[in-house]
């Protein structure tokens, strides 16, 4: 697969622009970042715009489909209880998200009660801190089946807006082994079940192309050129097993961009996963061609390597705005620790400490070089404040105490525990503290007190 893709330019390089007019919605033009730049202004998180399942009257808003509830929780012993789920949920709107994958309604009994909770609760709640009534989008996963679309109606009727996700495979292998499909069969099975869910109640209809990125180009262009025909309003590319190179993959958005029938009327959503790390990088290299909903879990949880991590994706949307051209989402990221840390214990996958944004480590400062610096100038070493992600720490400066590091960032904990020691006598103790670093892995306040009482 990774072979038959064409070349394509860089994240940091700019393309030509590409305009898309249709007679009903207004032209849209997307410009890859360096272009953006130039014409962008700053947009802040509190201008939503209003909800139309197949457009977005803001070219530079991203919507944010989060997938904890679904995708996160295919990771092998992730599972959680509808009433974990119902709490997640309404963590999420808060959050802000624009959609939330509540589950997939024909798994079980217990995901069709997970899902109707989070329907008519969280779908019809309006988060108490978002100043335009934000209501989120309540989804649910189907396979092209009529029995899957009952159930998923059934569970999500009573939301505000409810969106179903149909999705079927089209690379070879997928239609040769797993199907047994032609593709004249999954073409017609597509565009069928399209039109059987607007049939049932449906009129926010995402269809997703599983596996897109290993599947033919031609195939592509055609099933979603009818499927939109048929009625999908939001059409989802994904990388199913994460191959693409961040090149790969913007080059292919280009061209579904170009050369899909229709592809004007509706949202181009993507799915990346993160088998060889590259999950984050793909998902930014698609918006940057035009993509404008993408599909992420807290913490990067999902099946295998995981999928994007929302906290990443949005985090880097923030920092490099200028780059992006402006672009931005909803996302109120004051509440992105608190999610963080209620994903981690209800499915028990634990985040490892250097996961960026939310990872222990990922404010903290051990080496003394660092922390000299840290001392003098907080940006020396951070790019974002801990606040902005709503994290408060203990230490101002969230210093970790070791065998790496220096006198400054002794004297400042010795301050900090009321200890104003200087000169010979911090000498002394300094070197002490080497002594007992070279033993622990971490010096606690303890530690600290222990030495000067001695």
């Amino acid at each position: 697969m990774a072979e038959s893709l064409s070349y394509t330019t860089s994240f940091f390089t700019p393309i030509t622009t590409i305009a898309t007019t249709s007679i009903n919605i207004p032209i849209i033009t997307y410009f890859k970042p360096s272009i953006r730049a130039k014409k962008s202004s700053l947009i802040v998180c509190s201008r939503r715009p209003n909800y139309t399942p197949n457009h977005i009257p803001d070219p530079n808003y991203i919507r944010i489909f989060d997938t904890t509830l679904r995708d996160g929780e295919q990771s092998p012993g992730a599972s959680m209880t509808p009433n974990e789920k119902l709490k997640i949920a309404r963590q999420l709107a808060k959050l802000g998200v624009d959609i939330i994958e509540a589950g997939f309604p024909a798994a079980s009994v217990s995901e069709v009660e997970a899902v109707k909770l989070i329907a008519q609760e969280v779908g019809n709640a309006t988060v108490d801190d978002d100043i335009n009534g934000h209501v989120p989008i309540i989804c649910g996963l189907s396979r092209c089946r009529k029995e899957d679309i009952d159930k998923a109606w059934e569970a999500m009727k009573y939301a505000k807006f409810p969106r179903i996700l149909l999705f079927i495979a089209t690379s070879e292998i997928h239609m040769k082994y797993k199907l047994k499909m032609t593709k004249e069969e999954v073409i017609e099975k597509a565009t069928s079940m399209v039109a059987y869910a607007r049939s049932v109640g449906f009129n926010d209809i995402e269809f997703g192309l599983e596996d897109a990125t290993r599947s033919e180009r031609e195939l592509l262009y055609e099933i979603l050129g009818e499927v939109i025909k048929a009625g999908a309003t939001t059409i989802g590319i994904g990388d199913t097993v994460g191959y693409c190179l961040p090149r790969e993959f913007g080059q292919l958005i280009a061209d579904i961009k170009a050369n899909t029938p229709g592809i004007e009327n509706v949202i181009v959503a993507i799915h990346c996963h993160n088998d060889l790390g590259l999950a984050v990088a793909n998902t930014l290299e698609g918006i940057s061609s035009g993509a404008t909903q993408v599909d992420v879990t807290i913490n990067g949880i999902g099946e295998r390597a995981g999928n994007a991590s929302l906290e990443e994706v949005v985090m880097t949307i923030k920092c490099k705005e200028v780059l992006l051209g402006g672009l931005y989402t909803g996302i109120n990221t004051r509440h992105i620790v608190m999610t963080s840390k209620m994903v981690e214990e209800y499915t028990g996958m634990q985040v490892q400490p250097h996961k960026a944004i939310v990872g222990a480590n990922a404010f903290s400062h051990e080496s003394g070089i660092h922390q000299d610096g840290m001392l003098k100038n907080k940006s020396t070493y951070e790019i974002m404040s801990p606040e902005d992600i709503g994290l408060h720490r203990s230490d101002e400066s969230g210093f970790t105490l070791g065998k790496l590091s220096g006198r400054q960032a002794l004297k400042v904990k010795l301050i900090e525990l009321g200890h104003n020691i200087d000169g010979k006598e911090l000498n002394d103790l300094f070197w002490r503290f080497k002594s007992v670093a070279e033993t622990k892995k971490v010096i606690t306040d303890d530690d600290v007190l222990a030495l000067v009482s001695n």
